[in-house]
Protein backbone atom coordinates (compact mmCIF):
# COMPACT_ATOMS: atom_id res chain seq x y z
CA UNK A 1 0.00 0.00 0.00
CA UNK A 2 1.90 3.63 -0.87
CA UNK A 3 -0.41 5.84 0.83
CA UNK A 4 0.51 6.15 5.18
CA UNK A 5 -1.41 7.25 7.83
CA UNK A 6 -0.69 10.88 8.71
CA UNK A 7 -0.21 11.61 4.60
CA UNK A 8 -2.50 14.12 3.17
CA UNK A 9 -4.96 13.38 0.41
CA UNK A 10 -7.79 14.84 -1.67
CA UNK A 11 -10.87 13.48 -2.69
CA UNK A 12 -11.26 13.10 -6.37
CA UNK A 13 -14.87 11.59 -7.12
CA UNK A 14 -17.86 11.41 -4.76
CA UNK A 15 -19.78 13.83 -2.50
CA UNK A 16 -17.01 15.11 -1.32
CA UNK A 17 -14.89 15.60 -4.47
CA UNK A 18 -12.10 18.54 -3.85
CA UNK A 19 -11.92 18.04 -0.09
CA UNK A 20 -8.44 17.58 1.58
CA UNK A 21 -7.61 16.08 4.93
CA UNK A 22 -4.77 13.62 6.62
CA UNK A 23 -5.30 9.98 6.89
CA UNK A 24 -6.09 8.79 9.85
CA UNK A 25 -6.55 5.08 9.57
CA UNK A 26 -6.18 2.57 6.88
CA UNK A 27 -7.72 -0.49 5.62
CA UNK A 28 -5.88 -2.91 3.64
CA UNK A 29 -7.67 -5.75 3.17
CA UNK A 30 -10.80 -3.62 2.09
CA UNK A 31 -8.34 -1.36 0.28
CA UNK A 32 -10.13 1.89 2.22
CA UNK A 33 -9.00 4.81 4.36
CA UNK A 34 -10.36 6.74 7.15
CA UNK A 35 -10.48 10.70 6.93
CA UNK A 36 -11.73 12.58 9.80
CA UNK A 37 -14.70 15.23 8.29
CA UNK A 38 -15.11 13.31 5.05
CA UNK A 39 -17.77 11.07 3.57
CA UNK A 40 -19.88 11.74 6.82
CA UNK A 41 -22.98 10.38 6.85
CA UNK A 42 -26.05 10.52 9.20
CA UNK A 43 -27.29 7.64 11.75
CA UNK A 44 -30.47 7.83 13.77
CA UNK A 45 -30.11 5.64 16.93
CA UNK A 46 -33.00 4.33 18.77
CA UNK A 47 -32.66 5.49 22.57
CA UNK A 48 -31.54 1.88 24.25
CA UNK A 49 -32.61 3.16 28.05
CA UNK A 50 -32.38 5.59 30.43
CA UNK A 51 -28.79 6.18 30.04
CA UNK A 52 -28.47 6.53 26.34
CA UNK A 53 -30.98 8.58 24.56
CA UNK A 54 -31.52 8.35 20.92
CA UNK A 55 -30.75 10.44 18.17
CA UNK A 56 -29.39 11.35 15.19
CA UNK A 57 -25.34 11.26 15.18
CA UNK A 58 -23.02 11.78 12.01
CA UNK A 59 -20.75 9.11 11.20
CA UNK A 60 -17.41 8.99 9.53
CA UNK A 61 -17.40 5.70 6.84
CA UNK A 62 -14.14 4.90 5.02
CA UNK A 63 -13.70 5.86 1.39
CA UNK A 64 -12.07 3.68 -1.38
CA UNK A 65 -8.55 3.99 -2.47
CA UNK A 66 -9.32 4.76 -5.45
CA UNK A 67 -11.12 7.76 -5.09
CA UNK A 68 -8.12 9.60 -2.96
CA UNK A 69 -4.82 11.54 -4.17
CA UNK A 70 -1.97 12.12 -2.32
CA UNK A 71 -0.92 15.91 -1.99
CA UNK A 72 3.01 16.67 -2.23
CA UNK A 73 3.79 18.32 0.96
CA UNK A 74 6.66 20.79 -1.39
CA UNK A 75 4.71 21.40 -4.87
CA UNK A 76 0.69 21.16 -2.80
CA UNK A 77 -0.33 19.13 -6.06
CA UNK A 78 -2.09 16.00 -6.72
CA UNK A 79 0.87 12.90 -7.75
CA UNK A 80 1.01 10.05 -7.60
CA UNK A 81 3.72 8.16 -5.51
CA UNK A 82 7.47 6.69 -6.93
CA UNK A 83 9.98 5.16 -5.26
CA UNK A 84 13.97 5.58 -4.49
CA UNK A 85 16.34 3.03 -3.36
CA UNK A 86 19.72 3.87 -1.77
CA UNK A 87 22.03 1.39 -0.79
CA UNK A 88 20.58 1.21 2.64
CA UNK A 89 16.88 2.43 2.18
CA UNK A 90 13.77 3.04 0.17
CA UNK A 91 12.05 6.70 -0.21
CA UNK A 92 8.38 7.72 -1.49
CA UNK A 93 9.04 10.18 -3.86
CA UNK A 94 6.53 13.19 -5.82
CA UNK A 95 6.20 11.65 -9.20
CA UNK A 96 5.66 15.73 -10.46
CA UNK A 97 9.10 17.73 -8.44
CA UNK A 98 10.75 15.00 -7.05
CA UNK A 99 10.67 15.80 -3.47
CA UNK A 100 11.07 12.91 -1.20
CA UNK A 101 7.69 12.44 0.93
Amino acid sequence: MKLKKGDQVIVLYGKDKGRKGKIEKIFPKTGKILIPGVNIYKKHLKPQGEGKPGGIIDKVFPLPLANVALLCPKCNKRTRIGYQIDKENKYRICRKCGSIL
